[in-house]
């Protein structure tokens, strides 16, 4: 009798437990009886069971406990292509939640989250596809990003709604150009700024001639200027020259007339190699004879 009442106790005992089961902060839980989610009776729609302590009937209703969280989808880059048919590789993140719990569990075979991520990347991918295929790549990055990703968010919000899913918000993180386009776009602008470069250079050169050819002529003018100056100088001096040997001759004839004879005697006589056949009597030698005659005397 004992180990019978003993039995009875552990039985409530383990029927209690298994009736009693505690939903955490953040969490919702669904009841499953016979692979159906439970639903009021008057409203028809899901029992769906807020943080807390709850009941089951033991054994034949089963909790399932879904996350009430806010949710991001952050996947892999993908590849795009715009109006004009070119590929663009963008990286693009996802915030979503369960809005309704029960669509949510039959939708992604018993609320499987990754399968509810999989879909939900195939349906914002499918508009994000639609929203780039209708614009060009200067639309994108002139300013219409914003305009793309309220449009991709419309249309994904609308595309997991079967899904029990809210789309809360979609955002472009990155846009890139494959590696092979980056390639032939580099070129391609290293070709232009080589060409504005060539052309720039040969503006520099052209310019230069010119400042070359100015500064050219300005010399030549400046060097004709000094030299006739020069020859002006030189003029006005040989001029001088002649006035003051004038003034000089006037005062005293015969005074210049020997410097005169002197100096033509140096520049005949100073080398020693030179020879003149000139007569003795001749006016050239008259100082010279005056010298003689006075040393004889």
């Amino acid at each position: 009798m004992k180990n019978l009442i003993a039995i009875i106790v552990v039985v409530l005992v383990a029927l209690g437990l298994s009736s009693i089961y505690v939903v955490k902060e953040g969490e919702r839980a669904i009841l499953i009886q016979f692979g159906k989610v439970e639903r009021d009776a008057q409203t028809g729609e899901a029992m769906v069971f807020e943080p807390g302590l709850h009941f089951k009937i033991p054994f034949i209703e089963q909790v399932k406990k879904l996350d009430a969280r806010l949710q991001t989808l952050d996947g892999d880059p993908d590849r795009f292509v715009t109006s004009e048919k070119k590929d663009l590789i963008v990286d693009t993140y996802v915030m979503w939640r369960i809005n309704d719990f029960s669509t949510f569990y039959l939708s992604t075979n018993g609320g499987n989250i990754l399968q509810a991520e999989a879909l939900l990347t195939r349906r914002i991918n499918s508009g994000l596809r639609s929203e780039f295929g209708n614009r060009t790549i200067s639309d994108i990055v002139s300013g219409e990003r914003d305009e793309l990703m309220r449009e991709a968010l419309l249309q994904g919000a609308k595309s997991a709604s079967d899904l029990g899913i809210e789309v809360l918000d979609v955002r472009v993180m990155q846009i890139n150009l494959p590696d092979e386009v980056s390639q032939s776009i580099y070129q391609r602008m290293r070709a232009e700024r080589q060409a504005v470069a060539t052309e720039h250079r040969s503006e520099g050169k052209e310019q230069a001639e010119f400042i070359r050819a100015d500064v050219d002529a300005r010399v030549t003018v400046m060097l004709a200027d000094a030299k006739r100056q020069s020859r002006e100088l030189r003029g006005e001096g040989d001029a001088e020259a002649a006035r003051i040997y004038a003034e000089a001759y006037e005062k005293d004839a015969e005074f210049f007339a020997f410097i005169r004879s002197m100096e033509a005697y140096t520049n005949s006589f100073g080398k020693g190699n030179d020879m003149l056949v000139l007569d003795a009597n001749s006016d050239f030698f008259r100082y010279l004879q005056n010298m003689m005659g006075e040393k004889q005397e």
